[in-house]
């Protein structure tokens, strides 16, 4: 562990671009001769899998007896790593006594490689420069061909060959810290205390799998769409299957790869299953090797949007895989509902911005990112608020100060989004609301997701409010929008885009949340004094924050019963109120429904989400 942290912390000092030392878009590791997973340094989750199977195709791709002290390897192709062209992977053998003891390796997202810059890819021809396995150096001496290939396929080559060199910084020292702790212990000594390591984390693992009831677990989510079939939703449907101390994830039903930019290659789709599995088995057990995954079976044929083969479009590979782990979630809720959350906010909610420096005119290309928004509650506590997504886990946004110093906007605000988080007796994250106004003309892209599929709740808990993405032009915020993808929009100095996150979904009936802790949220601006009322049944005054004890009695009882049909409903997947069907309601209502009979409870939402009026 101590090793991989230096390679992140060398990594970080050196990067040029903010995604990497910033943000922390990246992972490092170190792996056995085999390619097994000693230690990572977490940046992404879902690099748990896509590193691993990377070293293997290499040491598949060159043979076991192929590599030479001082060799470094390179790929990025997409079908191979998981995910997209943007994730450059570099590698290097560790050579030790004239033995092949391991690899070094790092994965880090670069900002640009080529392709086009806005817009719904619909192949990976178009998504930038494809780079198959290859050795960037050999016996130490750098291959100049390929260093020139890549620097040229770049927009901005002097940011993208710093980043190119901090990665092999990061590998040299992993390479350099592993070959001093074989000096220090003896080669036999370290290599056999990995082995334990390992065998450690598979029994602790089998352990707490064996505390899981048996049985088989199904669940079904939704996606909004795939960004060219505009509305038309996209279902992810996940089997486990808990026999014993092993676990089996089934995602033979999750839907068939997708004409658009959201499919990601079949290591993405074990790690979905690995992240889940670690999460609910031994969420706090370091470092993360592959001891801990012996027990789990994945069962992932090729062409769904998590196992997508050539030539499917990769570029925005990281959103749906968030639900499918939220899905896996969900099923376990019916056996461990004590160590699972609610569906949270689910996307990175990043905004990528292009444009022309106004004092240069040279181009700059950046992301304003990960947001943060709300997690799902848990059983036993309220969900966390402003989190990055389960996808990206330890990486971080980009400070607001930095933002605003290298590039012509300026952040207005950014702050917690009241109502947000799903209501439920414990009441779901909140989401965040950022917004950006441009000092300059430039182009803004987006591609978020669960803007309409809302964050589901749990054992009767509310979903939370969905993502959004909006403009403000000439003042006026535009809201006829159909999801939040907003693809090389043109704004205006002086005009701005308003980037919004979901909320978690609600565990437990708000019904039953204590009067006295909605009355704290509602103090702290975190509910307001009309969902206080139309959704957990807890009248207060607005002027004091009183709580009316006579009228909550009262108002909870009214509410009951659309409660209870909701609760029937939560077999469906929860969706956002269409704008026309908001602008018939009172002023500010939550694009969620409530739970006033007069209001939402006149409306049934059968399967297929058509809502329709229930007759007196």
């Amino acid at each position: 562990m101590a090793v991989t942290e230096e390679m992140k912390t060398n990594l970080m000092r050196t990067a040029y671009n903010m995604i990497i030392y910033e943000a922390l878009d990246f992972t490092v590791g170190l792996f056995t001769k085999d390619g097994d997973t000693v230690s990572i340094g977490l940046g992404l989750p879902m690099f748990i899998r896509g590193m691993s199977e990377t070293v293997k195709a290499k040491i598949k791709h060159f043979g076991i007896d192929g590599f030479s002290p001082g060799d470094i390897l390179l790929t990025n192709d997409a079908y191979t790593t998981g995910s997209h062209l943007n994730h450059l992977t570099f590698t290097v053998p560790v050579f030790h006594e004239d033995r092949l003891v391991g690899f070094s390796c790092c994965m880090a997202h670069w900002p640009d490689v080529g392709g086009t810059l806005g817009g719904v890819t619909t192949d990976i021809f178009s998504e930038g420069l494809q780079i198959p396995i290859v050795k960037y150096a050999r016996a130490g001496v750098v291959n100049q061909e390929i260093h020139e290939i890549i620097r040229m396929n770049v927009r901005l080559p002097e940011r993208a060959m710093g980043d190119l060199r901090a990665q092999i910084t990061a590998i040299m020292t992993g390479e350099r810290r592993f070959v001093d702790l074989l000096n220090r212990y003896g080669q036999r000594q370290v290599l056999d205390c990995i082995d334990v390591l390992m065998d450690h984390s598979e029994a602790a693992a089998r352990e707490r799998t064996r505390s899981i009831p048996d049985g088989v677990y199904e669940a079904e989510s939704f996606m909004d769409d795939d960004a060219v079939d505009v509305a038309k939703r996209i279902p992810i449907r996940v089997k486990v299957i808990v026999s014993g101390d092993e676990m089996t994830v089934d995602l033979t039903d999750v839907a068939k790869q997708v004409r658009g930019f959201y499919n990601s290659g079949p290591t993405t789709g074990i790690a979905c299953a690995q992240v889940a599995f670690k999460c609910v088995t031994s969420p706090t057990d370091y470092p993360v090797n592959d001891g801990s995954f012996r027990n789990l079976k994945v069962v992932l044929p090729p062409g769904s949007i998590v196992s997508a083969v050539r030539p499917a479009p990769m570029r925005w590979w990281m959103t749906f895989p968030m639900t499918v782990v939220d899905t896996i979630f969900k099923a376990l809720s019916q056996a461990v509902p004590e160590q699972v959350i609610a569906g949270h906010h689910a996307d990175l909610c990043v905004a990528l911005v292009d444009g022309f420096y106004p004092d240069s005119g040279k181009l700059f290309i950046t992301g304003l990112g990960p947001l943060g928004g709300g997690w799902g509650a848990k059983r036993g506590e309220d969900g966390v608020s402003a989190t990055v997504c389960i996808n990206d886990g330890d990486t971080h946004n980009s400070p607001n100060e930095q933002f605003e110093a290298k590039y012509p906007v300026m952040v207005e605000s950014l702050s917690l989004i009241t109502d947000s988080g799903g209501p439920g007796l414990n009441r779901g994250g909140l989401g965040v609301e950022t917004v950006v106004q441009a000092l300059s003309d430039f182009n803004v892209n987006t591609s978020i997701e669960r803007a309409v599929c809302l964050p589901w709740g749990l054992e009767g808990g509310l979903e939370g409010t969905g993502n959004e993405m909006l403009m403000r032009r000439d003042g006026k915020i535009q809201n006829d929008v159909q999801n939040a993808k907003v693809f090389r929009a043109g704004i205006k100095a002086g005009d701005a885009f308003v980037m919004r996150s979901g909320g978690g979904g609600g565990f437990g009936s708000p019904l039953e949340r204590s009067a006295e802790k909605v009355q704290h949220d509602v103090r702290q601006g975190y509910v307001s004094v009309m969902a206080a009322r139309d959704y957990y049944g807890v009248v207060i005054d607005p002027d004091d924050f009183s709580v009316d004890e006579a009228a909550t009695r009262k108002q909870r009882e009214q509410l009951v019963e659309v409660h209870r049909q909701r609760v029937l409903d939560q077999a469906e997947a929860p969706r956002r109120i269409e704008q026309k069907q908001l602008d018939t309601m009172p002023p500010g209502h939550l694009a969620v429904r409530c739970l006033l009979p007069s209001c939402c409870g006149r409306w049934h939402v059968p399967r297929g989400f058509e809502a329709t009026e229930v007759s007196p």
